[in-house]
C-alpha cells in the first residue's frame, strides 16, 4: 500500500539513543540518590497462547507485542509501525537479478540461549511453514500459518544446513515490495527445536526434498509444540535469540523474562521483565506496585487509576472493527450490509473513539472509513467515499433488509473484560433494536476469534481480530485478514477480485496504479461487507515514575518494542 512501503531502516542502536531524549516517562537517568530496580512489570492486553508468532495462534495472541526482544529477526516493528533493521541478528539486502533476490547474512556470533547457533535452517523452516506450499491430501495446509503474504511468492531459499547465510529468490512473475516483513522478530522460530521434537535429522534437506511424512511431523510441532502452558518454560523448547529469554509462565504472575546471558548484542539493561497479559488482574498489580509500564486499550479497564504514571492516550495503527462471519446469519452480503446499516459508526467514534485526544487529521480524526488505507495516507480521502452511506446508522433502512430474516440475533464476541468494547456492543444493540435486530454481548475471558461463525456472528477487536496491540505501517496484517485462505481471515471471506487487487498492491508502488487498486478494493469491501471499520483503536500507554527509555508504540509491537533498553530507578 502506498502509505507504508518506504519504512525507515534505522538501526536499533540509533533508536536506543533517541529513546533517551524522546518521550517521556520520567527521564531520570543518573539522578543522584536513585537505585535501579532489577525487575519491571509490563502490563499489556494481549493474551498469549503460543511462542510462535508466525502461527495463527501466536499472532492472534499478541506474540509480536510480547516476544520481539526474545525471538529476534532481520527486522522488527518500530514505534511508528515502521520496520527497523536489526543488524545484531543479521543483514538483508536486495540484489539485482531477473527475479527479486534477497541476500541474508546472519551474525556469526548469533547463538540461541541453549547454545545452538542461529542458522539459515530457521529461515527454511519459516518459509516452509508460511509458504502455503505444503498441504495434506485434499489441499488443506499442513502448517497453521497466520499469513502466507510474501512467503508464498518465494520460489526457493538457498541454504546449506547450519550455514550463516541464505539467498531467497522469488518467483519470476512475482515481486513483493514489503519483503522486510519476512523473517522478522517474534516470527523466526528455532528449527533445531522443531527438528528434535519431530525426530527429523535435517530440516533443510527435508524441506528441499518435499518429504511429505517428515514435513507432517514438523508441521504438527510448529502448529502446537510452542504453546504456552503453566509452569517453567523448558529452555530446550523455548530457547531465545534475543536479549531476554522466558523463565516461567503463570496464570497469576504472568510471563517472566530474564536476561539471556548468551545474547551477543548489547545486554538488556534490566535483568528481569514480567509480562502481565490480559488475564492478569491489572488493578491489583498496580495496587501492589508491581507494574511500571501499561499498554492497554483506552478505557478498556474500568476505574483504572494511573496515579504516579506518565500516561498518554493515542490513536493506534490498529483498526477497531467488527469482523463478520460469512456463514450462518451473515452468509449473504445483503445480510452483512443490512446489519452494517444500523451500526452507528459516527456516534461510536464520538463517544469512544478519541478519549483524551482530539486530532484534526490523520489517525484518530474520525470514524475509520477504510480497511486497507490508513487515515494519514494521501490516498485515504480519495478511496473512502463508499463509507458515507454507513456513517450515522440507519435503523429504518436496516429494518427493511429481508436478508437477515425475521427478528435476527447478532452475537458479538470479544476478549472480556473490556469496558470500552462492552460499551461499543451496548451502543450497537441500542441502535439496532429499532431495526428489529437483537444484539447480544458475547464477550468472554476465554474468547478467541476462531469462534467466529460458530459461537459468535461478529468479532469486535483490532486489526485481524486482535484483542490487544495491532497494526503496522506496512498494513500487511490488515490486507491478509481478508485474503482467501489466510489464517488470520477468521470470517473466511473470499473474493477472487479482492485477492487479485491486493496481490497487485503487494507488488506495485506506482501511485496511479495504487490509487486505482485501493479505490476498487475498498468499494468492493463496502459492497461485500466482510467487516465494519469503526475507528482507529485508541490506546493508553503509561510509564511509571523513574522509567527510562519508554517510548509509546501504538502498533502491534506495543510499548515493549524496546524493552531491553528500559531502566527503572527509584
Amino acid at each position: 500500500m502506498g502509505w507504508g512501503r518506504r519504512a525507515r531502516r534505522t538501526s536499533r542502536r540509533v533508536w536506543a539513543v533517541l529513546a533517551a531524549g524522546a518521550l517521556a516517562a520520567g527521564l531520570l537517568a543518573g539522578c543522584a540518590g536513585k537505585n535501579q530496580v532489577p525487575s519491571i512489570g509490563y502490563a499489556v492486553d494481549a493474551l498469549p497462547a503460543s511462542y510462535n508468532g508466525g502461527s495463527t495462534l501466536g499472532a492472534s495472541g499478541g506474540a509480536a507485542a510480547l516476544f520481539p526482544r526474545v525471538l529476534t529477526g532481520f527486522y522488527y516493528t518500530g514505534p511508528d509501525g515502521q520496520l527497523i533493521a536489526d543488524t545484531d541478528y543479521g543483514t538483508a539486502k536486495q540484489v539485482p537479478g531477473d527475479s527479486q533476490t534477497i541476500q541474508y547474512r546472519l551474525n556469526p556470533d548469533g547463538v540461541y540461549s541453549d547454545g545452538v547457533p542461529t542458522s539459515c535452517d530457521d529461515m527454511v523452516l519459516e518459509w516452509a511453514a508460511r509458504s502455503g506450499r505444503f498441504t495434506r491430501p485434499g489441499g488443506a495446509p499442513m502448517f497453521d500459518a497466520a499469513s502466507t503474504a510474501g512467503y508464498s511468492d518465494i520460489e526457493r531459499v538457498d541454504c546449506q544446513p547450519g550455514a550463516k547465510s541464505a539467498t531467497v529468490t522469488f518467483r519470476p512473475e512475482r515481486h513483493f515490495l514489503a519483503w522486510q516483513t519476512l523473517f522478522t522478530a517474534a516470527d523466526l522460530m528455532p528449527a533445531h527445536v522443531a527438528a528434535q521434537a519431530a525426530g527429523v535429522p535435517d530440516v533443510v534437506k527435508s524441506v528441499q526434498s518435499g518429504d511429505q511424512a517428515v514435513l507432517e511431523k514438523l508441521a504438527q510441532f510448529w502448529n502446537s509444540g510452542w504453546e504456552l502452558k503453566q509452569g517453567a518454560a523448558d529452555p530446550k523448547v523455548f530457547p531465545s535469540s534475543g536479549p531476554y529469554r522466558i523463565e516461567s509462565v503463570s496464570d497469576t504472575d504472568g510471563i517472566v523474562l530474564v536476561k539471556n546471558d548468551r545474547w551477543w548484542g548489547n545486554a538488556a539493561r534490566t535483568p528481569r521483565i514480567v509480562l502481565l497479559p490480559k488475564n492478569i488482574d491489572l488493578r491489583k498489580k498496580l495496587a501492589d506496585k508491581a507494574v511500571a509500564v501499561v499498554d492497554v486499550g483506552a478505557d478498556s479497564v474500568k476505574d483504572l487509576s494511573l496515579s504516579g504514571f506518565s500516561a498518554q492516550q493515542v490513536p493506534s495503527r490498529g483498526a477497531e472493527q467488527l469482523v463478520l462471519s460469512t456463514s450462518g446469519l451473515f452468509a449473504s452480503a445483503d445480510a452483512r450490509r443490512g446489519f452494517a446499516l444500523c451500526v452507528p459508526r459516527q456516534s461510536l467514534y464520538d463517544k469512544l473513539g478519541h478519549p483524551g485526544f482530539d486530532v484534526k487529521s490523520g489517525l484518530g480524526a474520525g470514524p475509520l472509513n477504510s480497511r486497507l488505507v490508513q487515515p494519514d495516507s494521501l490516498y485515504y480521502p480519495i478511496v473512502t467515499g463508499a463509507a458515507d452511506k454507513y456513517r450515522n446508522g440507519d435503523a429504518a433502512a436496516a429494518g427493511q433488509s429481508r436478508a437477515l430474516g425475521a427478528n435476527p440475533t447478532v452475537r458479538i464476541g470479544y476478549l472480556a473484560p473490556d469496558d470500552r468494547r462492552a460499551q461499543t456492543v451496548a451502543m450497537i444493540a441500542d441502535a439496532c433494536k429499532a431495526a428489529g435486530i437483537t444484539v447480544v454481548d458475547a464477550g468472554a475471558p476465554d474468547f478467541t476469534p476462531t469462534e467466529l461463525g460458530d459461537k459468535v456472528d461478529a468479532v469486535l477487536g483490532g486489526t485481524a481480530g486482535a484483542p490487544g496491540p495491532s497494526g503496522s505501517l506496512t498494513g500487511v496484517g490488515a490486507t491478509v485478514s481478508l485474503h482467501s485462505g489466510q489464517g488470520l481471515n477468521f470470517g473466511h471471506y473470499s473474493n477472487g477480485r479482492y485477492d487479485s487487487l491486493t496481490d497487485q498492491l503487494a507488488a506495485d508502488d506506482f501511485s496511479a496504479d495504487v490509487l486505482g487498486a485501493d479505490a476498487e478494493a475498498e468499494n468492493l469491501l463496502w459492497t461485500d461487507m466482510p467487516s465494519v471499520p469503526l475507528f482507529a483503536t485508541p490506546r493508553t500507554v503509561a510509564f511509571g515514575a523513574g522509567l527510562v527509555n519508554g517510548i509509546v508504540s501504538p502498533t502491534k509491537a506495543g510499548a515493549g518494542w524496546n524493552m531491553d533498553r528500559w531502566v527503572l530507578q527509584r
